[in-house]
């Protein structure tokens, strides 16, 4: 297994599983043991069998292919609200330790956090509350060649002809992370705590004529213009702005270029 130095250094707690069907799973189960598993402790394996992702999708990987990382958080803000925060928390800092390993390429965040490279998809997030904690999953793709993408609007390292270092990689985004949630639960608010203001410039939805499968089978087609206070996606529709809290966002083509 890789070298881990680094990000032991910054993990409160690290396992590493040999495999396991999915980690956000196995993590829960684990989290329930709050100091055995406390704040910033870390799940990771490299395969992983039986991941999700959003909306309940499956996500598999050859073995070896792609890291798959969950982080249990317990730092968090007293306001409910605000814990809607933490999955774009996650994306942008794991948009910004994705950038520090491929300099000169465009690094962003699709909305609320599919982390993208040159528009391509290299990684999807997943949090979900476990009692009074989050679990925040990733799957990031490391070494998938060509033909194991998923979709042809993924791609990984090993695409993009990059050798990743994965304890770089990783400590640089736990750090992030807790830096982003720490602030977060300290300030209250995104925007007092500078998460919102983040999560706007590393947000590639912005500006963008998008197509939003809503809850419920509707369909919001429009342009995103912010990500309010809440966290929310708005989207301008006709004369109208609508607040998106949850929903599969694509995007339709650059509202400019």
């Amino acid at each position: 297994m890789m070298d881990l130095q680094r990000t032991r250094g910054i993990a409160s707690r690290l396992e590493v599983l040999d495999e396991v069907g999915s980690t956000n799973a196995a993590l829960r189960m684990f989290a329930a043991d709050p100091e055995g598993w406390p704040h910033l402790s870390v799940l990771l394996t490299e395969n992983q069998t039986a991941g999700r992702g959003r909306l309940d999708r499956t996500w598999t990987a050859p073995a070896g292919a792609a890291l798959a990382v969950s982080v249990v958080l317990r730092t968090l803000p007293a306001d409910s609200r605000a814990r809607g925060w933490i999955p774009l928390a996650a994306g942008v800092a794991m948009a910004d330790a994705v950038a520090a390993q491929l300099p000169g390429r465009a690094v962003a965040v699709k909305w609320p956090n599919d982390v993208l490279v040159d528009g391509r998809k290299i990684c999807g997030i997943l949090a979900e509350a476990a009692g009074d904690a989050v679990i925040v999953g990733s799957g990031i793709n490391t070494a998938m060649t060509e033909s194991d993408l998923p979709v042809p609007t993924a791609t990984s390292f090993a695409v993009l002809e990059a050798e990743v270092d994965e304890d770089a990689l990783l400590s640089a985004y736990l750090h992030r992370l807790s830096v982003l949630t720490d602030a977060l639960a300290n300030a209250g608010d995104a925007v007092e705590s500078g998460l919102h203001s983040a999560a706007l410039a590393r947000c590639a939805t912005i500006g963008q004529d998008v197509r939003v499968s809503l809850p419920g089978d509707a369909v919001l087609e429009g342009t995103a213009e912010t990500i309010d206070e809440d966290g929310r996606l708005v989207v301008r529709s006709g004369t109208a702005t609508h607040a998106v809290s949850a929903g599969d966002v694509v995007h339709v083509r650059p509202a400019s270029s």
